[in-house]
């Protein structure tokens, strides 16, 4: 009788990991490079040699990947998003097909020459009928699809949902992921169902998606303007209750890109960015020209810092706990954490002002959720992780805030008061 059972609990956890992602990938937020906000669809290589989708675009933002020092400070994908393919599937084989004259050379040539540089490559798809840009999709070729990224050596996916049935992606999208992890090579597994879903009025199962995708697009696509980046923190902020408990190692919500380093932000709007994005616990993918980025800019990036924040092994997505006077508070629970269970916080004081003058503000630290009774030591992670001092849960904090800006703060919390 015990064998028996023995054999169906064994049974049991067999099919349970079959039918759930069980990678084992992105246990921290997965940090990289994509083309989608910065090159959208751009295929006239005559025209545009230096911005159209093409081998030689990749290529270049590899090398600056690793020469600019993007990848010694965590940004290892490099990821082609819409537009890589032909019009057409092969005739005979089915195959996908990437474009003949923009990738000469073929994706296992470019996969090569991107791993050649110790880094991860990354490819789009979409679950419908087609991509979003018109393209073929793979909804009647799923498991085809799945074994041609693993032959062209893909390290992540991301799988759109235009041209298809919501009603579907429920059972789709976990289709596809088992079909990727059949094929025994390990793919980060990016989601879009969320979004599709929301747009149409349908709430998301969110305890499904960590079963079976690695990060999720929950809503809209970032443009290139603080107006999106704002627009985006709302709907964060709004839905957190919801949406947040779900994130954790392996398992991400995604407000999409990083914008930093194009044309819409100011420097505060850019530090703002990415110090939400690293209180949200977000995938950090930018998408910019690399050999564009104004050395004030690549700073806020490689923001060592901050990035630790980002990739805080406790992996709890933070929330907005309070707004006083346009100021947002978004906290964080962060290592280290003490032996009585007290967390560390990463704090971001963001300014939805726009009057023309930094503003200051102050607050009672207990308000701030910050009830360590040993107190905390304060540093600034925008200023070297620069250590302003110890404080305690009845400390008034006072801090000056640029409009439209950020200051950003850790309060690691001590176990003996002192430093």
């Amino acid at each position: 009788m015990f064998q028996t059972l023995l054999k169906c609990l064994v049974l049991g956890i067999t099919i349970q990991t079959l039918l759930a992602l069980e990678n084992g990938l992105a246990r921290t937020p997965p940090m990289g490079w994509m083309h989608w906000e910065r090159y959208r669809c751009i295929t006239d290589c005559n025209k545009y040699p230096d911005e159209c989708i093409s081998e030689k675009l990749f290529k270049r933002t590899t090398d600056l990947l690793v020469d600019e020092g993007y990848l010694d400070a965590g940004y290892e994908y490099v990821i082609i998003d819409d537009c890589w393919l032909e019009k057409e599937r092969d005739n005979v084989t089915k195959r996908l097909v990437e474009d003949r004259k923009r990738f000469p050379s073929g994706l296992n040539a470019l996969a090569d020459y991107i791993h050649k540089r110790g880094v991860k490559f990354g490819l789009y798809q979409d679950y419908g009928t087609n991509t979003c840009a018109g393209y073929p999709g793979v909804i009647n070729n799923m498991a085809l699809d799945a074994q041609t990224f693993a032959d062209w050596d893909v390290d992540y996916v991301k799988l759109d949902g235009c041209y298809a049935d919501i009603n579907q992606m429920d059972e789709g999208y976990p289709e596809f992921g088992r079909l990727l992890n059949r094929t025994g090579r390990p793919m980060v597994y990016s989601c879009s169902w969320p979004v599709y879903q929301e747009y149409e009025g349908k709430l998301p199962n969110y305890e499904a998606l960590k079963q079976h995708c690695n990060l999720w697009r929950n809503w809209n696509d970032i443009d290139d303007s603080f107006e999106s980046v704002a627009q985006i923190m709302d709907y964060f902020s709004k839905n957190q209750d919801r949406i947040q408990p779900h994130a954790g190692p392996g398992h991400w919500n995604d407000p999409d890109m990083l914008i930093l380093g194009n044309y819409g932000l100011s420097y505060d709007q850019s530090k703002l960015q990415m110090a939400v994005w690293s209180i949200l616990a977000a995938p950090l993918i930018m998408s910019n020209d690399l050999s564009a980025v104004r050395p004030e800019i690549k700073e806020i990036l490689q923001n060592r810092h901050i990035i630790a924040v980002d990739q805080d092994p406790l992996g709890i997505q933070g929330k907005r706990i309070l707004i006083k006077n346009k100021i947002e508070v978004w906290s964080r629970p962060i290592t280290p954490v003490l032996s009585n269970g007290e967390y560390s916080y990463a704090v971001a004081f963001v300014s939805r002002r726009a009057d023309g003058a930094p503003y200051t503000i102050k607050f009672k630290l207990a308000d701030l959720n910050l009830t360590n009774s040993r107190g905390y030591s304060v540093t600034d992670l925008y200023d070297n992780n620069r250590y302003l001092g110890h404080v305690k849960s009845s400390t008034v904090f006072e801090t000056r805030i640029n409009p439209n800006g950020v200051m950003f703060y850790k309060f690691t919390a001590l176990q003996n008061g002192r430093k």
